[in-house]
């Protein structure tokens, strides 16, 4: 997959711009709702023998055109959403810089250098998809605004019990914690990945080492609380439990939520050492506890029912 950084105003011209069939979308979390768009683009590419090709925008539009708003954490910061349209076998990945004159480009201004002017002959999106200045280009003002150079698919929306599919749902589960249904509505477990770090050395000396994490880009995280979750190192994944949060047992200010994993059959040195958290269900709640015993007694019960956990999911894949 090729990928091409766009800044308003672009100077790409058609001529060096293969013909392509473009899904268009911010596409956070390449949930099933974003897969079957991107994959309906990829099928209607290779029907018309012509390249496959994703836009998307950074950073999110909220922060350029919300009020106060400095940063939105994503579900799949930029190189994550990079890595699963990959995965989706997509030849051309154009990643829009969107900032406010791009905002301000009336939607014909917006077709006609972005999906005109980049020699797309047919073009996919959800029913919900908007452009242009306000988000006034709805998939119902496409075919007009699309001066009959390119056609278009409208992709309904995808439901799970009666519900869309959606960032804001996917939010809302790993804000809850509920790891299972964030599952179902990405067709995949959520992945965070970082590096190794240094920490405090305090699972270790209680007996229950631990990998801390620290991220490679600004993840949204699941709750704080103590989760069963896979670990993956050079690439083998390991069984573990992993605690996020501000470890109130030793502190009292923490800023931000750590990371720590203790992997359930694994015991070396791996500072330094890129990783993949895979997460896959919460277990309980971070708490306080009252001493160093309470705290052991604790992650061993924390350590049983991850064990269980993954005991069940293997006799399921049996």
């Amino acid at each position: 997959m090729e990928t091409i950084e766009i800044r308003h105003p672009h100077h790409l011209g058609r001529e060096v711009v293969q013909r392509s069939v473009l899904a268009l979308g911010f596409f956070d979390g390449v949930h099933l709702g974003h897969q079957q768009v991107i994959k309906t683009a990829k099928q209607i590419a290779d029907e018309k023998n012509v390249a496959s090709a994703v836009m998307t925008f950074t950073p999110h539009p909220s922060v350029i055109l919300g009020k106060n708003v400095q940063h939105v954490d994503m579900i799949t910061p930029l190189e994550e959403k990079k890595r699963l349209i990959k995965k989706l076998g997509i030849d051309f990945l154009y990643i829009v810089h969107f900032d406010r004159a791009f905002a301000s480009l009336l939607p014909q201004e917006f077709v006609d250098q972005y999906i005109i002017g980049l020699n797309v002959e047919h073009v996919v999106a959800g029913f919900d998809y908007s452009y242009g200045k306000l988000g006034k280009g709805t998939m119902e003002t496409l075919p007009f605004h699309s001066r009959s150079q390119f056609t278009q698919t409208v992709v309904d929306k995808l439901t799970t019990n009666e519900e869309k599919v959606s960032s804001t749902l996917v939010r809302q589960f790993l804000a809850d914690g509920e790891m299972e249904k964030v599952k179902l509505l990405l067709g995949r477990n959520y992945e965070v990945e970082g590096t190794v770090v240094h920490g405090e050395k305090r699972g270790r000396q209680i007996g229950f080492p631990t990998a801390n994490v620290s991220l490679a880009a600004d993840y949204l995280l699941p709750r704080t609380g103590v989760y069963a979750v896979e670990l993956e190192l050079n690439n083998q994944w390991y069984q573990g439990v992993c605690n996020i949060g501000y470890k109130p047992t030793f502190h009292e200010d923490l800023k931000k939520p750590t990371i720590e994993v203790h992997l359930l059959s694994f015991n070396k040195q791996i500072y330094g050492e890129h990783v993949r958290v895979r997460w896959h269900k919460l277990i309980r709640s971070e708490r306080k506890f009252s001493g160093i015993e309470a705290l052991i007694e604790q992650i061993s019960l924390d350590k049983e029912e991850a064990n269980q956990y993954f005991l069940g999911v293997s006799k399921n894949v049996q």
